[in-house]
């Protein structure tokens, strides 16, 4: 059995606690910065107050301030903080890493710099780390649909684990997997990354269709809704993961499985995603949904933002066509440059015959 350590305390990050522990590993689960009320409930109640469950035995709750006492002999370190954190996370266990332990990440997002060049958060992550260990420890990631609370319920759960090195992402799925947390692999992470994040994205494109039923006033007398449009733009968003993955060199069949249609599907459901692309369906300006939405993390928003500037130099290297994935340019025009949520059906679904 292994000692895993887990560093962020919050929803997904906690819930891997599940799985692990029904195989008999020992967790560390190490609290962020801002993460202390959460990890005081655990020490003094073993009671998560965010997952309204009780941890499951073998869990051990730490301070951030413990982070080097909680890392220290463990074989699996999980970085269970948002996208936002992940050179903090890079930073923070990065001097207390030795050779040999694995690092897998629940974080889902992608980084631009200064000339538009993406960067998958794993690499963001790495490049954080002490040259000494940067090539001796392996980084993996977890991608496809899960939602933290029924993982932590021990409902059936499918994703999937992506490393660069194929040895050490095998080894990890066996740790993890269960009779309910079913594990696939890959060793193509910058396609699983892809696909991770743009999920987000496209999710506030779905949603604009929820936002559009609102401002016309709900369903009408009939009771008609406007699950045509949503599952119009899911489709879209799907085509356009496909042809985003192929410009990177991912594996296009991602956009249709688990990290890019199965993601994309459960984080239609509900919570901050589509509450914020309801918003702009509705009429909203993006500050006015930031106002509203005040206090929530909004990844979907990053990342449009992310690929508002990642695009053009997707096109200026000759990997994407200017008038490519018109939905992502719709999404950036409405979340960076302010304009109304028209949604321009015309422009979708290139190639398709029309009668």
């Amino acid at each position: 059995m292994a000692l895993v350590t887990i560093v962020g305390a919050g929803f997904m990050g906690t819930a891997t606690a599940w799985p692990l522990t029904d195989n008999g590993h020992t967790v560390r689960l190490v609290g962020t910065h801002l993460d202390g009320e959460i990890i005081r409930s655990c020490k003094e109640k073993r009671f998560h107050p965010r997952l309204q469950r009780e941890l499951p035995v073998g869990v051990h709750p730490y301070y951030v301030e413990e982070v080097a006492q909680a890392l220290d002999g463990a074989e699996i370190v999980v970085s269970g903080v948002n996208s936002s954190g992940a050179r903090w996370i890079g930073r923070t266990i990065g001097p207390h890493l030795r050779p040999g332990q694995a690092v897998i990440a629940i974080t889902k997002g992608l980084e631009a710099d200064a000339n538009g060049d993406l960067s998958i958060l794993p690499d963001v992550v790495k490049a954080e780390l002490p040259a000494t260990i940067r090539e001796r420890v392996p980084l993996a990631a977890v991608g496809g649909p899960c939602i933290a609370g029924e993982l932590a319920g021990r409902r059936h759960t499918c994703v999937v684990f992506g490393s660069r090195d194929g040895q050490a992402v095998e080894g990890l799925a066996a740790a993890f997997r269960t009779s309910y947390y079913h594990v696939w692999t890959t060793t193509d992470l910058v396609g699983l990354e892809y696909c991770a994040a743009l999920k987000n994205a496209y999710t506030v494109g779905v949603a604009l269709a929820y936002g559009a039923l609102q401002k016309a006033g709900g369903a009408d007398a009939a009771g008609a809704q406007m699950h045509n449009l949503a599952a119009a733009l899911f489709g879209q968003a799907c085509t356009e993961m496909a042809r985003l993955l192929e410009a990177v060199g991912g594996t296009r069949s991602f956009a249709f499985g688990l990290p890019g249609a199965g993601d994309m599907f459960v984080t239609c459901v509900g919570g901050r995603t589509v509450r914020l692309g309801t918003l702009l369906g509705k009429g909203h300006s993006m500050s006015e949904a930031r106002e509203m939405l005040a206090g929530l993390t909004l990844e979907g928003a990053e990342i449009i933002r992310t690929m508002g500037r990642g695009i053009p130099r997707l096109v200026a290297r000759g990997q994407l066509g200017a008038a490519e994935v018109p939905l992502l340019r719709r999404l950036v025009d409405i979340v960076v440059n302010g304009l109304p949520a028209e949604i321009l059906l015309d422009a979708f679904f290139g190639g398709v015959a029309r009668v």
